[in-house]
């Protein structure tokens, strides 16, 4: 299931959807759902966020 940030309004702006597997995590645009994912192993995606958490 993708899911998109509670920051994202609902007016259709930009914005990321995750969607997690066992192991990794992939992410899209939301704008354009078809095109590409990319996937990250899901410690580096956790990793990731922290570091975003931090700034």
């Amino acid at each position: 299931m993708w899911i998109k940030s509670t920051y994202s309004g609902g007016e259709g702006g930009e914005c990321l959807e995750v969607a997690s597997a066992p192991r990794t995590v992939h992410v899209r645009d939301s704008k354009v759902p078809a095109r590409a994912q990319l996937a990250f192993p899901a410690s580096e995606w956790a990793a990731f966020v922290r570091f975003a958490a931090e700034r």
